[in-house]
């Protein structure tokens, strides 16, 4: 199974508009992120979206992607939904539309902020996004594999993060359930929400993101969801060896 990281950014993107601090004018290209989002391949040659951020567009250039099976949601905020009318184009190339998976509140919401692709007097043509949408209710299938939804806190409320095998993608968490941590465990390579040094309420600060891997005692983990506080570089130097922030365009392989 392979991972590419689309996006490890926070909702701001990285740089954040009319900033001048370090990060965002940094020339290391790690430090330019783009909202969040990875693109997983299965090993049967399906290949899923984890959320559609504003930057979907640009990202699928960037990293050549050719396809889309299905498309898995966190949940529905803006960072994480917006870029939804840019599968358009995996529809004409595949045919077929895609299949969309998501916690019924989330599910609920895309329709009504997408409401004219689900609306059956929008005419219809390849100016709209042909999906099919699913709500979750536990683990289920995608090609050969199956995924488990995770239920996190960002905030007051419960978002999904998934694990698929021994993989684990944890973004805008800040806080886990009692009841989650059965579902992570045995996880050997984990992606994490880190935002920043400070606490935030939504959001797991880094001394707080590596406080829950030491808990679920990953080979490797993978910060993502960072904001323009924490430099590439200059973090990583000081992060425990199996640990590291992600950046756009990372490749890991996974067994």
């Amino acid at each position: 199974m392979r991972i590419t990281f689309l996006g490890t950014g926070t909702s701001t993107g990285v740089p954040v508009i009319g900033c001048g601090c370090t990060t965002c004018r940094s020339s290391d290209p790690r430090d330019r992120r783009w909202r969040p989002s990875i693109y997983i391949e299965l090993p049967d040659e399906f290949s899923v979206l984890v959320d559609a951020s504003p930057d979907l567009r640009a990202q699928a250039l960037a990293f050549q992607l050719s396809r889309v099976d299905a498309i898995l949601f966190t949940h529905a905020h803006a960072d994480h939904v917006l870029g939804l009318d840019d599968v358009r184009p995996f529809n004409f190339k595949m045919r077929r539309a895609i299949p969309c998976y998501g916690e019924k509140q989330t599910i609920a919401a895309i329709q009504q902020m997408f409401s004219y692709i689900f609306d059956p007097s929008t005419p219809r043509g390849g100016g709209i996004p042909e999906l099919i949408m699913h709500t979750l209710s536990g683990a289920f299938f995608l090609g050969a594999a199956e995924f488990v939804p995770v239920p996190v806190y960002h905030g007051e409320n419960l978002i999904l993060g998934y694990r698929v095998g021994s993989f684990a993608y944890l973004t805008d968490c800040s806080g886990i359930p009692e009841s989650s941590w059965s579902l992570l465990r045995g996880v050997k390579v984990l992606v994490l929400d880190a935002l920043r040094e400070r606490p935030h309420p939504t959001h797991l600060s880094l001394s707080e993101a590596l406080e829950v891997t030491e808990k679920i005692g990953p080979t490797r983990a993978y910060y993502t969801h960072i904001c323009h506080d924490l430099s590439h570089a200059k973090t990583c130097a000081r992060l425990p060896d199996h640990v590291t922030l992600a950046y756009d365009g990372l490749v890991i392989d996974v067994e």
